[in-house]
Formats: structure tokens, sequence, C-alpha cells
């Protein structure tokens, strides 16, 4: 059908698969393309009738992609790439450095602008339905505290800053939350948690042959945006017992705003996800809201936006009349 939404993928990894798998699953949008940076020839999708093209031809199909959803990681690849595919495509990305995001909106800003595109960033589930909920938490409870807590879970990308240091072959990394510190916040306690009392980073490594275990470990636990802040536990292990018990990516959390209200009536706003894949679901958060940008670019919106500055009903593929019968 011709007016389906035309979608392609940057980048086909864990995220990129689960986006092709989110948009089978959404009749209104149509996947057109894959792009890579490996040789299209060897990138094997669910769908063998989609195509793969070299990423360096990516300009060239402007004309034929209404968004382009980028799957690379937050580390190294979307800092690069969205910049630079702002120029060219209405995009949706995941990037989920926080202490970062405003370095990345102003970066995806000119040059959507200048090119007349929309770039939407941090989609997913935090930065994205997580950052949602805090919004409405601390703007309903004007008086009180937000915690996020994150886990038992695979950070996809903890584990791809940790695939990045030298000497790692293959990597995850796991969020763990203090039960105790979430229970004290349930019961309306409002204490003042510090970065290490709220979670423990958890990572599994295989080394490359001849690296050395400390450097690695070393140059994990003091990574800045990733680890430096937590107390971090990394664990050796070999390449059969990583693929036996790490192969799976869960992953979930909670979003807790405890405040007061007229006398001091206490009162909890909490949201929670338990994610049996967490690129998937991610994936299809990124899907949801490639179909908000293609509405909202058919608007003449253009430059940078998150998910704070996204109307929810847009998000959806029923019409505003059939939203308001539904769920209202």
């Amino acid at each position: 059908m011709s007016n389906k939404i035309k979608v392609a993928i940057a980048g086909y990894g864990n995220l990129g698969r689960g986006v092709e798998s989110a948009l089978a699953q959404n009749p209104d949008m149509q996947l057109v393309g894959v792009f890579s940076r490996r040789d299209p020839v060897t990138v094997e999708l669910l769908n063998k009738d989609v195509p793969v093209y070299a990423m360096a031809d990516i300009e060239q199909f402007q004309d034929q992609v209404d968004v382009m959803i980028l799957c690379g990681g937050s580390r190294s690849d979307l800092p690069e790439q969205g910049p630079y595919l702002a120029q060219f495509f209405n995009t949706v990305d995941s990037f989920d450095t926080h202490a970062k995001v405003n370095e990345h909106f102003a970066a995806l800003d000119a040059p959507a602008k200048k090119a007349g595109k929309l770039a939407l960033l941090s989609v997913g589930w935090d930065p994205g339905l997580f950052s949602l909920n805090r919004m409405f938490g601390e703007t309903i409870l004007s008086e009180g505290e937000t915690y996020t807590f994150w886990g038992k879970g695979l950070s996809q990308g903890h584990s791809d800053a940790v695939r990045r240091v030298e000497g790692v072959k293959s990597g995850v990394q796991y969020t763990l939350p203090s039960e105790a510190a979430i229970e004290r916040v349930r019961a309306g306690e409002q204490p003042e948690l510090t970065t290490r009392e709220k979670h423990i980073r958890q990572c599994f490594i295989v080394l490359d042959e001849g690296a050395d275990a400390e450097t690695v470990r070393t140059s994990i636990v003091t990574m800045p945006d990733y680890f430096a802040d937590y107390d971090t536990e990394v664990n050796f292990i070999d390449q059969a017992t990583f693929e036996k018990d790490h192969s799976s990516m869960p992953h979930g959390g909670f979003v807790i705003r405890s405040g007061v209200t007229g006398s001091g009536n206490k009162q909890t706003i909490e949201y929670s996800l338990a994610l049996g894949s967490n690129p998937e679901f991610t994936a299809s958060v990124l899907v949801a809201y490639a179909r908000a940008v293609h509405k909202l670019a058919g608007l003449g919106e253009v430059g940078a936006k998150t998910v704070l500055d996204v109307p929810p009903g847009l998000l959806s593929p029923k019409d505003p009349a059939q939203l308001r019968l539904d769920l209202l």
C-alpha cells in the first residue's frame, strides 16, 4: 500500500532486529530497507524480501524513506551518525547517555532545521517512557521526590560501552536495584540516596587473547558517565559460559514519585516495566515514535525534539475520535 509509512533502519544489531520485528506488527508501516556498515550480502534479515544497502550509499535514498530509525550505540555511533543523517532524513534515535542529552540535542537541531527535517532523540524506555513518568510525577506531586531504579536487567548502552573497551571480546552489563532502597521509597520515607546506594553494576567479560584482566577492569570501573559513580563488579568468564548464560536480554525498572498533598497526606505514583527483551521493547517504542515523527513532519515541524515534546496521541495509529472512544 502506497499510504504506508516508509521506514528504514540504520544499523542492524539487536536493536535493529527488534525494530524489524516491531514494524511487522504495525500494518500502517513498511520497512523499505536496512543500511549497514557491514557488507550487505552478509546481513541476514528476518524478512528476506527487504533489501540491505551499504551505509555509505544512504544519502541516495532520501526520497524513498519517511523516517529513518537509528539503531547504533550511544557511545560512539549516534553522536556521529545522528547529526549526519539529520541532514537527509526525519530520524528517531535511542541516545541514552543522560548527562549528554542537551549536547546531542544541539548537535541534531542545527542540521535538522537547516534541512527541514525532524530529529527525535533519546527514545526508548529510559530515557523515553521513564522520562515522561518522571515529568508527570514531579508536576502532579510538586512537593516530593522522584526515584528511578533500573533492573535487574541487561543494559544495552552500558553493554555496548564495555564491548568498546580494548581487550574485551564479548561483554554484558547488568544493573541491579537495591530492594531495601525501593521499599524505603514505597513507604514514603523520601530518603536521600546516593548513586551507589541505589544500584550495583555487574559486568561479565570474555577477554581477547592476550588481554590483561586488570587493565580491562580498571578501564571499565573508571569509565565516566557509565561506571565511575557506581559499585561495579567485573567478572571474567569464557566464551562458552557467556553464550550459555548471557544471551537473553531482560530488563525493567521503576519510577516512583513520593510526595505529600494538602495537610500532609502521603501520595505515591509508581510506574514499572518488566521486560523479557530489552532491545525488542526499546524497538517497539522507537517504532511508535517513528509514527509520531511522520505525523509531526507532515504538520511542518522541524528540528530536534524529545518525547517530552510529542503529544501522546500521535503515537497511535488510531484517529483522535477513536482514541477518545477507546481510552478516555
